[in-house]
């Protein structure tokens, strides 16, 4: 059975001593100025600045969308958005729009992502990759990254390491694959290679 294709970027899965993910996630601020809107499974990067979006004495960092491919660091993952009285809840940032964003910032999880066209081998498993973005969804509020198939390589510079399958029936490699990965170029972490095998 063929692998559905319908992106959602990247989904916390579990730590990396294999406990279930909790939803364990810090709070920080997009400002009005970032005109990139940003959806659940979005990778963020930290943008050197802080602010909060709603009135209170407290401060978060800034965070912008990360970009995809080698070399681009990555500080967590969007998981949701602060509920404030001052927009709609839309599900997702609209670009250009003040708010607090929810994200999954431990450097040890292990998320899930969708693999392109290309897909993943068994033979890439311990390899790294890199993301290609994606235009997120308004209806579904999910990401549009997915993981570049062409890429799996022992390249320290990439973004993800690849640890296997989702393990979850008619999940299978090759073309849009569900990929169980890891974050190889966190911002609070050091960069590894790919195992080489």
């Amino acid at each position: 059975m063929a692998n559905p294709n319908a992106p959602y970027g990247l989904k916390p899965l579990r730590e990396r001593d294999g406990s279930p993910y909790s939803g364990g996630c810090n709070t920080y601020f997009v400002p009005d100025t970032d005109n990139v809107a940003l959806f659940i499974g979005d990778p963020v990067i930290l943008a050197g600045s802080s602010g909060n979006a709603q009135a209170g004495p407290e401060s978060y960092p800034t965070v912008t969308r990360a970009t995809a491919g080698a070399t681009n660091r990555i500080s967590g993952v969007v998981v949701g958005f602060q509920p404030s009285p001052a927009f709609t809840p839309y599900g997702y940032r609209p670009a250009s729009t003040a708010m607090n964003v929810l994200i999954a910032d431990d450097p040890f999880l292990e998320y899930v992502i969708q693999a392109d066209v290309t897909g993943v081998a068994a033979t890439q498993v311990g390899e790294n990759a890199n993301l290609t973005a994606g235009s997120g969804s308004t209806a579904t509020k999910w990401s549009g990254f997915i993981l570049d198939g062409t890429t799996p390589d022992v390249d320290a510079t990439y973004q993800l390491r690849i640890l296997g399958l989702e393990p979850q029936i008619n999940n299978e490699f090759g073309a849009y694959a569900d990929v169980l990965v890891r974050i190889n170029l966190p911002t609070e972490a050091g960069i590894a290679s790919g195992l080489g095998i």
